[in-house]
């Protein structure tokens, strides 16, 4: 099969954990290692990964660039540590390449005016209201934590699409679309610009997904799959769903909101499946014994 794989940048760095090279190294070793099992078994894997909370220390640094190029500064640095790490825990003749990939949106998009993706470390109620002063963030509630949160666009179109499928072709390994891809609008005169802005890492691994023909699109967390009442005495894990079951149900729009609508997207438009699930537990979820694994048929 071929598997396009998303990786979440809050698997590979836990919300309360502070970024270094060293933990953000062990948790993509974790990642390099599931993903090699679906690689051993035969699959096409396509890989992205998330970046907020990279892309949020970048940004806490207080340097002047803006977020596209702090995004696209993730892409390498998180993907020349998953290539080294899967170049380590896979064949030794297999190829890979990480490809900086510009992903369009729609300057008209209400979400410029509405941020609700978290990117960043979390911080106690002081310190975020001295941040939303001193910098003008908007911060938000990501379960216990606060965050800062920014515009998150939907994705329109992959501009480097045909060289993804050409390295596919090629049978290469490829880590794309890195922290949702680089946020670029088209100009009236054609010419294309970055902007201030997340793209959701889900939507554009989705779109991906679909545009590459994917079999299956997985996406990994930092929880063991969609939950019914989370953080509630009622919580329990929805193993198998379908498009329409889910659209009865809510979900947060900055964290679990966007891997369901994402996951849906690419159910209904394929008939393929998509799965939520742990970091460790890639084969599982394709074999369907861990996890949530959303398909038009329960």
């Amino acid at each position: 099969m071929r598997i396009v794989v998303a990786l979440g940048g809050n698997a590979l760095l836990r919300r309360d954990e502070t970024l270094t090279a060293e933990g953000q190294r062990a948790s993509i070793r974790i990642a390099a290692q599931s993903l090699s099992e679906l690689l051993d078994a035969g699959h096409e894997v396509v890989i992205t990964h998330g970046n907020g909370p990279q892309v949020g220390y970048l940004a806490l640094q207080g340097g002047s660039f803006p977020l596209d190029v702090l995004g696209a500064e993730t892409e390498g640095m998180i993907g020349y540590v998953l290539q080294q790490e899967l170049d380590n825990a896979h064949l030794p003749d297999a190829t890979y390449a990480t490809l900086l990939t510009q992903i369009e949106v729609d300057p008209a998009d209400p979400a410029f005016q509405t941020p609700t993706k978290f990117i960043g470390p979390v911080y106690e109620e002081r310190m975020a209201a001295k941040l939303s002063a001193e910098r003008g963030w908007t911060i938000g509630r990501d379960g216990a934590y606060l965050r800062r949160t920014v515009p998150s666009p939907r994705p329109k179109r992959i501009l480097e699409l045909d060289v993804i499928n050409l390295l596919l072709e090629q049978k290469v390994i490829v880590i794309c679309a890195g922290g949702g891809g680089i946020p670029v609008v088209q100009k009236p005169d054609g010419t294309m610009v970055g902007v201030e802005a997340v793209i959701d890492k889900d939507h554009a691994s989705g779109l991906l997904a679909r545009q590459v023909n994917a079999d299956a699109f997985l996406m990994l967390t930092d929880v063991a799959g969609v939950f019914t009442d989370w953080g509630g005495p009622n919580a329990a894990i929805l193993r198998t769903a379908t498009p329409s079951e889910l659209a009865a149900m809510s979900f947060p729009a900055g964290s679990m909101g966007p891997k369901v609508d994402a996951a849906c997207d690419f159910a209904t438009a394929t008939g393929g499946f998509a799965a939520i699930g742990q970091l460790s537990d890639c084969r599982a979820l394709v074999n369907g014994t861990k996890g949530t694994r959303i398909s038009l048929r329960p």
